[in-house]
């Protein structure tokens, strides 16, 4: 049988965020996969108690006998978020530049792991054999240190996938993009490119670093009183900048919050931000009067445990902020998130403060490629094929009709579990399903969306609970009232509704013999449907309710 080059999505495809993709070259059941990115997402309101979202790593972890490794892109969280809860379950090695290596360690010890055996620490711009793979690490831009497209060399053809990536013509800190190597990648051949799809809605260029420091250089030497400037701790580039106005306007400079600080420690490990005034500590920044200070903290979302929204409510131990003070929000805010962020500004200019943001200022230009940068890459790489990921499902399909403006010869629409097949064949196509799925990591432990846990607290948060407990003497009749406790149920007057469900559940009583063991089950079982009929009828909510007999 012939050799196959496949492609499989596990994450990412029809969604921003955690993203994970298999490769495989080799005859049929013989095959050897690498795994590009390994990320999670964020949860929203709708799962109450999750926070992160991974993809359910079932088909690899079922090869990982042929698994040569994890290779990673770049260190933002939905490329790397996941990478503790999944490698336990497949032991391999972990190929990455020295910024995200750096960052992958301190997560593997908060789970008190040891992954420095199995770390592979990639230089910039440097190839790495994984037989039958050749990987070539190209440097790009981005919004975070040391982004890097893939080069993935095969038997069968050439692939560049390019994580993400902008053109950015002045980035700041870090490698210009490589486009030499990038047209020479190009005119080797390329059988498919993997592509960013994430602002393909967006006209013209990104736009530059550069000329976010130039804006923000304007805006801070304007604003007299004290200064808070949130943004992603991960944009290493926007952290120098504030370094940099802080200096210029004669200003020292705090950070705040536990990510900020992880950020800072992990670039100048790898030798960045060298040039710099030296952050002092919140606490001696008490001290300073307001124009002699900046402080960068994480929050920018307006995440109800970040260092803005204490700031903000006034709880944070450090932290004071004014009438007369300004908060500059160097972030795009992130679809979803509108609703708390709107509401974290209106509660800052209540309290007399200036909030300058994206709506008003310019303060933030995007990691991603507008259309504009995304006719460079086609106009070096010059694709056979294209297929377009990390974008929901209309900005992949609008990917798709981009590359046949772009005249690319042929373009796969993807979705997660979706098998590529590059090659053989006439053309590439899907041509098989994978198992996929999202993991929710509910407390410490990983589970399925459709999981008891997740169901019930969906129910509780909708619906109360309510709980019933039924004393029973040596006799086998009703001792005293039946013990009742509900939370979460609108009930205004609670004696009244207790009284009412005691009498429900007395009649109901009446009509079994307590003495029979054979009867418990179908006397907790009428009792609390009894009590979810009582419960709806009085309070429109049918809780979830728990009854226990105990004989005393």
């Amino acid at each position: 049988m012939k050799e196959e080059l496949l492609f499989c999505p596990l994450g990412g495809s029809g969604e921003i965020g955690m993203n994970m993709n298999l490769f495989a070259y080799g005859k049929p059941r013989e095959q050897k996969w690498i795994i590009v990115d390994i990320g999670v997402t964020f949860a929203d309101d709708t799962v109450p108690g999750i926070d992160l979202i991974y993809p359910d790593p079932g088909f690899i972890v079922d090869k990982k006998d042929d698994l040569l490794g994890i290779v990673l892109t770049h260190a933002h969280e939905d490329h790397i978020g996941a990478i503790a809860h999944i490698w336990p379950k497949l032991n391999c090695k972990i190929y990455a530049t020295p910024f995200t290596a750096v960052l992958i360690i301190e997560k593997f010890k908060e789970k008190k792991i040891d992954i420095t055996p199995f770390i592979n620490v990639v230089q910039l711009n440097s190839t790495l054999e994984l037989s039958p793979f050749k990987i070539e690490f190209i440097t790009l831009t981005h919004s975070i240190l040391e982004p890097n497209g893939l080069r993935i060399q095969t038997p069968a053809g050439n692939i560049l996938h390019t994580g993400d990536w902008k053109v950015d013509p002045n980035p700041l800190i870090g490698g210009d993009i490589n486009e030499k190597r990038l047209r020479e990648i190009g005119q080797d051949g390329v059988l498919a490119m993997i592509c960013d799809s994430t602002n393909v809605f967006s006209e013209g260029k990104s736009g530059s670093e550069g000329d976010v420091r130039k804006s923000l250089m304007n805006i801070m030497s304007r604003l007299k009183k004290r200064i808070i400037v949130t943004s992603f701790a991960s944009n290493v580039a926007r952290m120098e900048t504030i370094f940099h106005c802080a200096k210029q306007t004669g200003r020292n400079i705090s950070l705040v919050g536990r990510s900020m600080h992880r950020i800072f420690k992990a670039a100048r490990k790898c030798g960045y931000l060298k040039d710099i005034i030296d952050p002092i500590d919140p606490k001696e920044a008490k001290n300073l009067s307001r124009e002699k200070i900046v402080y960068l903290c994480t929050g920018s979302q307006g995440e109800p445990l970040g260092a803005m929204m204490r700031i903000a409510k006034f709880t944070h131990p450090d932290v004071l902020i004014e009438k007369g003070d300004a908060v500059i929000f160097s972030s795009k805010i992130i679809p979803g998130n509108e609703k708390k962020l709107y509401k974290l500004h209106n509660q800052l200019v209540k309290e007399g403060l200036e909030v300058i943001s994206e709506e008003n200022e310019f303060v933030h230009v995007s990691g991603h490629p507008n259309r504009e940068d995304l006719k460079e890459m086609y106009d070096w790489i010059k694709p056979n094929c294209i297929i377009p990921v990390h974008g929901e499902h209309r900005h992949m399909i609008e990917h798709i009709n981009f590359a046949k403006e772009m005249q690319v010869p042929e373009t796969v629409l993807v979705e997660n579990g979706d098998i590529v097949k590059l090659y053989p064949g006439k053309k590439p196509e899907v041509y098989d399903r994978a198992p996929s799925g999202k993991l929710f990591v509910d407390g410490s432990i990983s589970v399925d969306e459709d999981f008891k846990s997740i169901k019930e607290r969906k129910n509780l948060s909708s619906n109360g609970f309510l709980d019933v407990t039924i004393l029973i003497n040596s006799e086998g009749s009703l001792h005293d009232r039946p013990i009742l406790t509900f939370v979460g149920l609108p009930v205004l007057e609670n004696d009244e509704f207790k009284f009412g469900l005691e009498e429900e559940i007395d009649k109901t009583v009446k009509t079994f013999s307590l003495n029979n063991k054979k009867q418990e089950n179908n006397i907790i079982d009428t009792i609390r449907v009894v009590c979810k009929k009582y419960s709806k009828e009085k309070t429109g909510k049918k809780p979830i309710t728990n009854v226990n007999l105990v004989k005393i």
